[in-house]
């Protein structure tokens, strides 16, 4: 039976990717800060078959204590602050968190002194300003937050580990994916939460940032899938994991009002300066030409399917909380 140690659990890929690995009959612990242990609701329905060890990106000893608990064979460092926007506001953090965090869990791994798989939470917000189109893998890199700043530290510390200490460590560049687990403070989440509660009532309009930015989106649980087959190959390589489909934030709102049966949603959406960047990152797209021939991974769900499912569970979910 193999082991991994997900960073993260309790975020959406975590939960997602936990789900898969105890599918495949792994021993699954995941890596929890103190305070995080109230956050598991994503985990519900596996939450037992997971063994939790206390640990913390800012502290290297307890990701050396977690290792030699753990004893794994796999590590996904899925953990980071993760909010784009919010990086502005804290970007020490998000760099100490996101960035450093990656080269803690590193020495930690190479400390432990036995063969770990790792795997890094990559992002497509390190290409930023792109310099090609569509975005792959030897692309230039040209972050315009300090979460893309610090996702991109993470990225080359993980290759340089590999090339300096012949550490099988991989990076996946995943591009926008988003599931019914999403944040609530993340864009996609914050229009699918909103509509529903337009449709039942709750409320009238949704408040939103750059409506024209565009991004290329898949389902989660695909790209988590697309994690696993990295540390499965024979050779340790970095991938882009994408659709190689761009929508815009407008064309998003389009497709997620239809659930509801709304074409025109003008009225709905009214746009606030609080959410928008000082440094926008205008258009993302991929192209996983590498997974596809190299990992035989491509993209299940599309995005209206997505949506639906979002959008739905929402529904669902705001009826149970307001007793509807």
């Amino acid at each position: 039976m193999k082991t991994a140690l997900i960073t993260g659990i309790n975020g959406m890929d975590g939960s997602h990717l936990a789900e898969l690995l105890l599918e495949k009959g792994y021993k699954v612990y995941g890596l929890e800060r103190r305070s995080s242990s109230r956050h598991r609701k994503n985990l519900k329905n596996i939450e037992s078959k997971i063994t939790f060890v206390p640990g913390d990106l800012t502290d290297q000893n307890s990701l050396l204590r977690a290792l030699e608990v753990s004893k794994p064979d796999e590590v996904y460092n899925l953990a980071a602050q993760s909010f784009v926007k919010a990086s502005f506001d804290i970007p020490e953090q998000t760099s100490n968190v996101t960035g450093m965090g990656v080269l803690r869990m590193l020495e930690a791994i190479r400390e432990y002194n036995k063969p770990v798989k790792f795997y890094q939470a990559g992002s497509s917000e390190m290409f930023g300003k792109v310099q090609e189109t569509p975005q792959i893998e030897t692309t230039s890199f040209y972050p315009r937050s300090p979460y893309g700043v610090a996702k991109l530290y993470g990225h080359w510390i993980t290759k340089n580990y590999r090339e300096s200490y012949n550490m099988f460590n991989v990076n996946g560049i995943l591009f926008n994916h988003e599931s019914e687990r999403r944040g609530i403070e993340f864009v996609t989440r914050k229009i699918t939460d909103g509509i529903a509660k337009i449709h039942l009532g709750i409320k009238d309009h949704i408040l939103l940032g750059n409506l024209d930015a565009e991004r290329d989106w898949g389902y989660a649980p695909d790209y988590v899938e697309a994690m696993w087959l990295m540390l499965q190959q024979d050779k340790p390589k970095d991938y882009v994991i994408s659709t190689g489909v761009k929508y815009s934030i407008k064309e998003f709102l389009t497709m997620a009002f239809k659930v509801i049966g709304i074409d025109d949603w003008d009225k709905y959406v009214k746009q606030d300066a609080r959410y928008m960047r000082p440094a926008e990152v205008d258009m993302l797209i991929g192209n996983s030409s590498k997974a596809h021939k190299e990992l035989g991974w491509k993209p299940k769900v599309n995005i209206q399917e997505m949506i639906k499912r979002m959008v739905n569970n929402d529904i669902k979910l705001l009826k149970k909380q307001y007793e509807l």
